[in-house]
């Protein structure tokens, strides 16, 4: 059985459609990683599928339990309870880090889990500590983040996404505010959780990591999938046009 089923998911923004249709699977421990130009649908994805947007049509199954369906208007009523339970699910890293300034490094990974009573506040906190050393930053544990680099602060967005230990852990361009120095530490983090037990979908323009990590790969253009694939098969032998021309663009060149 998958971890994930997405079928048919469409999203228009007034009469701009923005997801045509959109299918695939992943399975438990895979990487997925969607490329495509500015534009082509990328991140309105992953919103969907962490209902910070509703898909006008399509359904959502996670371990085999349906999360959204666009033709059942329960699923674009749910109160605000619901949707919480229902995004626990999936862990999401965001561009722009999202840290709570006014807690630590250790504060901001054990906010969610204590508010949502996963455990006592003593085992929360040793979950926590393990995390801020999994990500190498055992040495900031009291620092705020104004006093760490973008790098930093983007790993501990990682540690505090996994603080709910989510299904599947999802990037939205997780170095794009990040220059290129402190870029490298944040994708050596998430190659290094690449165990077999994570399961993880990267919105990424970083070709060469996308080609390195993933198990599979989404060319996304104008709203469709337009290439689905191995690393091998998407950069080896890419077969559509937009294909074609968005890896000639590829700062890469790959």
């Amino acid at each position: 059985m998958s971890v994930l089923e997405v079928r048919n998911i469409k999203k228009s923004f007034g009469k701009t459609e923005v997801l045509k249709d959109i299918s695939f699977s992943l399975e438990k421990g895979e990487v997925l990683s969607i490329i495509g130009s500015s534009g082509s649908g990328k991140t309105t994805l992953l919103r969907c599928l962490n209902f910070l947007e509703y898909a006008d049509e399509g359904t959502i199954t996670v371990n085999g339990k349906l999360l959204y369906d666009g033709k059942d208007g329960k699923s674009k009523r749910m109160k605000e309870a619901e949707i919480r339970t229902k995004r626990l699910h999936f862990g999401l890293v965001f561009q722009n880090f999202n840290l709570f300034p006014q807690y630590n490094v250790l504060k901001n990974i054990m906010l969610a889990p204590t508010l949502l009573n996963h455990g006592d506040e003593k085992a929360i906190e040793e979950n926590a500590k393990k995390l801020i050393e999994r990500v190498g930053l055992s040495d900031k544990i009291n620092n705020y983040p104004c006093e760490l680099s973008g790098g930093q602060q983007q790993r501990v967005a990682i540690a505090r996404a996994l603080a709910l230990n989510p299904d599947i852990l999802c990037f939205d361009e997780p170095t794009s505010a990040l220059d290129p120095e402190l870029t490298g530490e944040v994708l050596k983090v998430i190659k290094s959780l690449k165990t077999g037990d994570s399961t993880m979908i990267v919105v990424t323009h970083e070709m060469g990591f996308a080609r390195e990590v993933s198990d599979k790969i989404i060319f996304m253009a104008d709203g469709i999938i337009e290439e689905f694939g191995t690393p091998e098969e998407i950069f080896g032998n890419p077969k559509s046009e937009k294909m074609k021309a968005f890896l000639s663009r590829s700062l890469e060149n790959i």
